[in-house]
């Protein structure tokens, strides 16, 4: 079953992520003390998998994702499609498309990972989420 192996805050834009054992998910905004988590923005949750990550040989919560998963194949999510992770339920609306920071990282990252970067969640129903959650894909 899939699951939560990572979660990760921006407490502030351009700082490095913060990792946390759990998170409290706020309805229509994001993680809690995210820089990101704002009412109405597409770009509340980040989910990207731990198998993208690894092939690429990038540490998790590098490329800025919220949540890394273990057992989802995150890219091949449908947009409009809904996951239950602990109590939160989020809906998938954006590929996440590669922004030039990732160059600051590695030369050519950006290209590497067109396609690859993960999807954009917007918080449906708000919670707690913990390191270990299984992940729902619900119809």
């Amino acid at each position: 079953m899939p699951a939560v192996v990572h979660l990760f805050r921006a407490t502030k834009k351009g700082l490095p992520m913060e990792e946390l054992a759990e998170t409290q998910v706020l309805t229509d905004q994001g993680f809690r003390g995210c820089a990101h988590a704002r009412p109405g923005s597409k770009r509340q949750v980040l989910l990207v998998d731990f198998e993208t990550l690894d092939s690429m040989e990038l540490p998790p919560g590098v490329i800025r994702e919220n949540i890394t998963t273990t057992g989802l194949n995150v890219n091949s999510l449908k947009l409009g499609e809904q996951l239950r992770i602990g109590n939160v339920r989020l809906e998938v609306n954006m590929v996440c498309t590669p922004c030039d920071q990732l160059e600051r990282l590695r030369p050519g990252l950006r290209r590497e990972l067109w396609g690859r970067r993960g999807m954009l969640c917007r918080v449906l129903e708000g919670g707690q989420i913990r390191r270990g959650d299984q992940i729902e894909r619900l119809a």
